[in-house]
């Protein structure tokens, strides 16, 4: 699936990058592989399925105030499996 969510970059510097993804239901980030560290803030409450390279989705649920780490080398699709707009914000740890 090719990215259809919206990406807007609200920092960026030579150690840090943060994103802000709003989707609306059943859009996507488009497959891609995180170059860095990084942390997921959720700004609203959602279901997501996270599809692996393999194609196996995972099914995650967002919740404002629970932020959650990963790190880097990660390949995967996020597409808003809810029915509400949903958005989080991405900071990768450069």
């Amino acid at each position: 699936m090719t990215t259809t969510a919206r990406a807007s970059t609200q920092h960026e510097d030579d150690r840090v990058r943060v994103t802000r993804w709003d989707f609306e239901p059943g859009q996507s980030t488009g497959r891609h592989v995180h170059a860095y560290d990084y942390v997921v803030v959720p700004v609203t409450d959602g279901r997501t399925h996270v599809i692996a390279r393999d194609g196996t989705v995972t099914v995650s649920e967002l919740r404002v105030g629970e932020s959650y780490a990963r790190p880097a080398g990660g390949e995967h699709e996020v597409v808003n499996a809810g029915a509400a707009p949903l958005a989080f914000v991405e900071i990768e740890l450069k």
